[in-house]
């Protein structure tokens, strides 16, 4: 194969077309006329000039993933350039024999044809019609035709491995307006006994093509509510309703966060399916049906969100919102919409013996990891060892001692630590391959994350000579002190209060909901100035060892069968070097730590979904009792397969993360994209298992009869944890809006 275009090669085209785009093009003036042939024709001439009219012919000049590229541009733009009939023309013709097909090829490179295509009877919409061809004469109708009244050519699909060329010039065409969402640029084209050139195709079959045709759309479905979404994220910093910006108001806020997760996932599984073709992936088609099911929903919830924003101004049909509007549903229903990409998916879970979730290729010093991690779990956590952690309820088996000492030995609760506090330097995705691994094995929790990454950025040398070692051995675990009855997400309302006493500091307070209560330390938030303006600017970070006197603890059982804590703190001395940072810089200690770790919090989640996915996906292919496997329900595989498409998004946004996290910190807004999302997705795939599975998924464990020891309505109550801790989804959202968006505190 040719090698690839780079990534700065798309970030130049991306750039470039868009320059040019706003030149010629601009999607406001777009908005307020109809194309008519000739403008369509003139813009197509001028973006045959900046290249765009060969990609997909040569995989070295450009392949699908810079076809999406365009493909997006043009739906920011609001521009009609049949790009999608030229990319599926290129992709289908290039290796093809017939000499009239290399010679429209070129013309069309040249700008001097014009191609529409259609998928007629192989288009999975009903409604399309077809073409009969006798003695190489073609006779039928097609709908749904772009911009046919500019072209030269029609190219369709008659069969898997079949197209037919067309002049649309000779005699016997007719071509029709066609008026759909309220806007024209569609064709009905009536054939009656006209010329056609079969054309067999050897490299690709029209069902990858189809596939293809429906990825370069979402494309451009994902350009258009892009830019709708941007113009309403505007609009909501400066429009004025009730004596303020309705960019301050809540409601908006967390509408517009929603609509950024949605684009972000849509454009991250979009470009990662391009990836996969054109490095010949295997699983590519996977992906593809992946992004198109997500996008084909969140693209048009997102357009239907951005018109909310926008209230009557945004259904003007001078506003540019409604073509964006019209085009993201014209995009995502066409060639079978979310329903065909959906039926995809489940046919690779569930058919011929069905396949697993994908693993992802993390690079070779990480799927290297991966195996040794795997090697080493089968060697220390199997077997009976296992089975007896296992038979444990829930509440024992929040954590093992023993195997946290065990695993400490490796130096892998160290993996991302810096060489000089004797870590192993690794990178973000060998810690995602940590984390999988160790997720797939059910293995207990290690290490203390936040605090070890305190103790890094803030810790001064000797609380990390004393304190990380036995972090890294897997001896010592850490508890987080921050909510109080007072304050839970707004934690610079706290009121526990740490006094300075000769060379003590004395604490005294209360803290809620202490998941980690039985560690070793706690590390607890205490106001150190009450006086302080504004208020988190009072507050101290403490090491607090837990065998100190003064502190009473109260185990509560958690909706989860877990446990967590009220802890009370009275007179409690510590010396002076227990405080973390400064005095009064409690709040760059904690706000610090905790977006470090944010950036893996939601790849950590859509793991533990994507293992408990592949446990429902085995119980769904089990045969039962005289009657057939739940895979052959209709509902219960178009169910399966839209948690498959989402659990593709959370994961890539955890990759996002990793590679936003490799060039330095996560940034707050994306590490909280990530949660948010990956938090709900393990709420909503709960939900389905039950919904599947029936009562007995609902049986808790040790109940007899219980699936999996009652894993999956365990996993339901589970999700709401992971909701609210590290910072609830809502207060995620506000931050992803104020942050992300710049929109007003």
């Amino acid at each position: 194969m040719d090698e690839l275009p780079g990534d700065d090669v798309r970030e130049m085209l991306r750039d470039s077309l868009r320059g040019f785009l706003g030149e010629h093009w601009r999607a406001d003036e777009a908005a307020n006329r109809t194309a008519a042939p000739e403008q369509v024709s003139a813009i197509w001439t001028r973006l045959v000039g900046q290249g765009v009219a060969a990609l997909g012919h040569d995989f070295s000049e450009g392949a699908l993933r810079e076809i999406l590229i365009v493909m997006d541009e043009l739906g920011r733009a609001a521009c009609p350039g049949p790009m999608w009939s030229a990319a599926l023309a290129n992709l289908a013709l290039a290796d093809c024999e017939v000499d009239g097909t290399r010679d429209l090829l070129g013309r069309l490179h040249a700008g001097a044809a014009m191609i529409c295509f259609s998928f007629g009877a192989c288009d999975p919409d009903r409604g399309t019609g077809s073409l009969r061809i006798a003695d190489d004469r073609a006779s039928g109708t097609l709908r749904f035709v772009e911009v046919a009244a500019s072209c030269t050519h029609l190219v369709v699909a008659i069969g898997d491995h079949e197209l037919a060329v067309i002049e649309l010039k000779a005699v016997g065409v007719e071509t029709v307006p066609t008026r759909a969402m309220g806007a024209w640029g569609l064709y009905e084209i009536r054939l009656d006994a006209v010329p056609a050139v079969v054309v067999q195709l050897k490299q690709v079959s029209v069902l990858d093509l189809l596939l293809k045709a429906k990825l370069a759309l979402a494309a451009r479905a994902h350009g258009a509510a892009r830019r709708a979404f941007e113009l309403a994220v505007d609009y909501a910093r400066e429009r004025e309703q009730f004596g303020q910006k309705i960019g301050r108001f809540q409601a908006i806020q967390h509408k517009l966060a929603d609509g950024l997760i949605a684009l972000e996932g849509v454009r991250l599984t979009i470009d990662h399916a391009g990836h996969l073709h054109d490095c010949s992936d295997a699983n590519w088609r996977y992906f593809a049906n992946c992004a198109i099911a997500f996008a084909s929903d969140a693209l048009r919830r997102v357009v239907l969100e951005t018109q909310h924003t926008f209230g009557a101004i945004g259904y003007a049909e001078e506003h540019e919102a409604p073509a964006h509007f019209k085009r993201v549903h014209l995009d995502t229903v066409a060639l079978g919409g979310a329903a065909q990409a959906r039926r995809g998916i489940a046919a690779f879970l569930f058919d011929r013996g069905g396949a697993p979730l994908p693993q992802y290729d993390l690079g070779e010093a990480a799927n290297a990891l991966r195996q040794e991690v795997e090697a080493w779990l089968a060697t220390n956590w199997s077997g009976e060892r296992k089975a007896a952690f296992d038979a444990k309820p829930f509440s024992k088996r929040e954590f093992d001692a023993e195997f946290a000492r065990d695993i400490g030995q490796t130096g892998w609760i160290g993996l991302g630590w810096p060489r000089e506090f004797n870590g192993q330097a690794r990178s973000p995705l060998e810690q995602i391959a940590l984390i999988e691994t160790m997720e797939r094995a059910e293995a207990p929790r290690i290490g203390a994350a936040i605090q070890a990454n305190a103790l890094l950025m803030f810790g001064t040398a000797e609380q990390q000579r004393r304190y990380l070692p036995e972090i890294l051995r897997g001896e010592a675990m850490h508890g987080m002190g921050y909510s109080e009855p007072q304050a839970g997400s707004d934690l610079a309302a706290l009121k526990t209060r740490a006094v300075r006493d000769g060379n003590h500091w004395v604490i005294n307070g209360q803290k809620i909901w202490t998941t980690t209560w039985w560690g070793k330390y706690m590390f607890l938030a205490a106001r150190t100035d009450s006086t302080a303006k504004p208020a988190h600017a009072g507050i101290s970070m403490f090491i607090v060892p837990m065998e100190t006197p003064g502190i009473t603890i109260r185990p509560a059982v958690t909706m989860y069968d877990g446990t967590f804590a009220n802890i009370f703190y009275d007179n409690v001395r510590i010396p002076l070097d227990h405080l973390v940072g400064e005095v009064n810089g409690g709040w760059k200690v904690l706000t610090g730590a905790l977006a470090f770790e944010r950036g893996l919090v939601g790849g950590g989640i859509v793991l533990k979904v994507a293992h408990a996915f592949e446990q429902l996906r085995r119980h769904v292919m089990a045969e039962a009792e005289d009657r057939a496997p739940l895979c052959d329900d209709p509902l219960v595989r178009e169910r399966m397969a839209q948690l498959a498409a989402e659990i593709e998004v959370g994961r890539q946004l955890m990759m996002h993360c990793a590679e936003l996290a490799a060039n330095g910190v996560t940034p707050p807004e994306y590490g909280a994209i990530s949660k948010v999302f990956s938090g709900e997705l393990m709420e909503r795939f709960g939900e389905t298992a039950l919904d599947i599975l029936g009562m007995r998924a609902c049986l808790s464990e040790q109940m007899p009869g219980a699936i999996d020891n009652g894993r999956f309505e365990q996993n339901l109550r589970h999700s709401l944890m992971w909701v609210i801790s590290i910072g609830t989804n809502e207060i995620q959202r506000s931050l992803i809006a104020q942050r992300g968006l710049g929109l007003p505190r």
